[in-house]
Formats: structure tokens, sequence, C-alpha cells
């Protein structure tokens, strides 16, 4: 047989995905599954995107530039220059397959092996594999259930520093916990990474979709960072897109810019069709974007009402994104989660939920969490909280707690 590398035996499995095998299975017994464990959502894409993929007036599907075509990055220009970028042109944009993408050449192209990046947790639990695939280190900075996993102290941060930090990665607003970070908080990150020579890796994929009233701040609102900022984007949650697979990573820095774009030519080229349908979404969707925040903000207000409802369950409130994290009284929510799945149903019915642990470095930290993706419609997550309100009533009696 041959060997396996490290590499691939020491890949952490996602804490997404990796019950998918129990719900299959309980869909096979004809138990109806509610997947609030996926950030996949049931929002149609863009009509425009659709339709420019129905009448592509193609003969030959070829190659795209290894930065992205020129019409979509156009359209990134023109999106940014909204946003108030308006010093932004196309060759701040490399066009990837997806956001995951982007941070892979943003990780390789500040990294190499042992090197380290400070990241706030709970996190996106794709960072782990995607500083794993480099061999590099996550040194996480915790933050906190009772504060809404509100940034922790900047000196908390400094700590964590040392010769082999090359940067700072965090998601605004936040995956898993739908966290806002203010102006303050970034522009003390930002201080730091001045003052340390590091990167800002900003991650931020779900811009659009914030409440309240309130506005995402992004790390190019801090010109100071020039050198010193990549910032992550992708169309996949802005439009329901994910499988379109087109994303970029953006910087004002021709350095940064330079270097990963050897990555973006060793792998050839980002999605052409995706590139297509991308450009065409962001044509006129002001009235999309503000339908499906209404939409986000209506459902997040249903399920934490509900969660919050049920004896024993804490739930922040999040500001955006389309998550929350809960905490439930359980002992194990990896247990619970597989249990759920495999051993209970009301009426036929289950939830899957992603254990929190695969958020943390250290798992212990969200033993009794879980994120909740609240991308289904209004029934759906009502019937789902119901379900979960019993399902720990039946979990509690069962295993005595």
């Amino acid at each position: 047989m041959p060997n396996i590398s490290n590499r691939a035996l020491h890949m952490p499995p996602s804490p997404v995905r990796k019950l998918v095998p129990f719900a299959l299975q309980a869909k096979q017994k004809g138990i109806k599954v509610y997947h609030l464990n996926i950030g996949q959502p049931d929002i149609e894409t863009p009509e425009t995107a659709l339709n420019a993929l129905k009448n592509i007036d193609l003969k030959v599907l070829e190659y795209a530039l290894s930065e992205g075509n020129i019409e979509y990055r156009k359209a990134l220009t023109d999106y940014y220059h909204s946003l108030g970028f308006s010093d932004l042109n196309p060759d701040n944009f490399i066009v990837t397959n997806g956001g995951s993408e982007a941070l892979n050449f943003a990780i390789s192209t500040l990294c190499d092996e042992g090197d380290e990046v400070i990241i706030p947790e709970p996190y996106y639990a794709n960072y782990n594999g995607f500083t794993s695939t480099f061999d590099v280190n996550v040194v996480a900075v915790p933050s906190t259930i009772d504060t809404g996993f509100a940034l922790p102290p900047v000196e908390e941060f400094e700590k964590k520093i040392t010769e082999k930090t090359r940067a700072i990665i965090i998601c605004n607003p936040g995956n898993p916990t739908g966290y806002l970070y203010t102006r303050e908080e970034l522009q003390k990150l930002a201080e730091i990474a001045l003052k340390y020579d590091i990167v800002i890796i900003s991650d931020e994929v779900y811009r659009e979709y914030v409440y309240d009233g309130k506005q995402q701040i992004s790390m190019l609102d801090f010109p100071e960072l020039a050198e010193n900022c990549i910032i992550i984007d992708s169309e996949s949650k802005r439009y329901s897109m994910c499988g379109v697979r087109i994303g970029c990573m953006v910087t004002r820095s021709n350095k940064i810019r330079n270097a990963a774009m050897l990555f973006a030519q060793a792998r050839l080229s980002p999605v052409l069709l995706g590139q297509i349908a991308a450009t065409a979404a962001h044509q006129n969707d002001g009235p999309y974007i503000r339908a499906v925040r209404e939409e986000y903000t209506h459902r997040r207000n249903i399920l934490v009402d509900l969660l919050n409802a049920i004896p024993g369950v804490i739930c922040p409130k999040p500001k955006g994104a389309f998550y929350c994290v809960a905490e439930l009284p359980v002992d194990d929510t990896e247990k619970f989660a597989q249990w759920l799945l495999e051993k209970y149903s009301l009426n036929n019915e289950t939830i899957m939920v992603a254990p929190a642990g695969g958020f943390y470095s250290n798992p212990e930290l969200g033993k009794k969490q879980v994120r909740i993706a609240y991308v289904l419609k209004e029934e759906d997550l009502k019937r789902s909280a119901e379900i979960l309100k019993e399902a720990l009533k039946k979990y509690r009696e069962e295993f005595s707690l």
C-alpha cells in the first residue's frame, strides 16, 4: 500500500460536513433532515446571473486570464468604487475559485512552513485546513459567548506575536458567530499590524448582510495599511451562488499582488462560466441585496428569539452574516449532533447542526456550543427550533443530565 503524507493525515475534518454520512442514513430511513449545519442559502440566485449563463454565446469555453478576465475585474472595480474605494482599479484584484482559493493564495504568499497566523476564535473552521495545507500554525485568541464574541483585548493579540507571526486573520462579519467588528476594534488591529509589520487578512464575504441599521467597516477603510492588508471576497453568499466558485483577493500592495500572481498562474485560471455569472449579478443588484438583507434579518430575529426561549440555551444575537453560535445544556454537542441524526426524530423529522468544537483551536472550548445557519425559510426555522427543544428534553433524560 502506498504511504499517505503527514499533511493528509493531519488535515482536520470539516465540522460542517463530517456528519453528512449520518444525515444520509437518516434520510434513507425516511426521516426529513432540516439542514442548519451549512451556509447554503435557499435564496434564489439573481435572475441576471442565471440568464447570463443561459444566454452564453461562445463557440469555445477557453481559459480565463490567470488574474481573472477584465470584464469581471472591471465589475469588481465598479462595485468597490460604490463602497467608497475609488482608488482601486482592476489590477488590485486577483480572481479566484471561491473565497477559499483567495485565502490559500494569501496564506501561501505570506507564510513559510512553521510560520504563524493569529486568529480570534471561534473562527471559520476551514482556516484550519488552509493553514494545515501549508504547515502554518494557528495561534488563537479566544473570544467568549458572554460578550457576544466581541474582539478580545488587543493586548491579548500583542502577547501572541513572535518573530514567526506573519498575519492576523479576521472574518467581518464573522462566521461562525455573526459578530460585526467596530471601527475602534479594527483601528487597534491596524495599529498592531503596522507596529509589527504584519498583514491583516480580512475575510469580508458577508459584507452585505449586516443588520439593525449597522454598516460593515472594511479594512480597506485604513489606507495606512496599503502594504499590510489583504481582503478576501466571494460571490457565494452575496448572490446565493455557492456553486459558481468565484471570489477574489484584493490588495493595494503591488508586492503582495505580484507574488500571489505566481500562484494564480500555477493553477492556470479561475472558472470562466462563474465570472460570466458574477459579472451579470453585479449589474443593478441594489434591490436584490436589500430584499435578501431584509429576509435574513427576519429569519435571524425568529430563530434567535426561539432559541433563547428554550430552557438552558444561550444565543447572542448576531449583527451580521447568517450564523449564530448557541450554547446548549448538553455534555457534548458532537455526541448530541450525531444522536440527533442516528437516534432521534420528532414525527419523522430531525435537525442537523454543526458542533462548534471544530471552530476552535481547542475543541473543548466549543464542547457545549453549536453553529446554526439561518438559511432556511421561516416555517422551517420554527419547526427546527421545536425539534431542538423536544430533542434537548429527551437527550437530557436519556443521559441523566
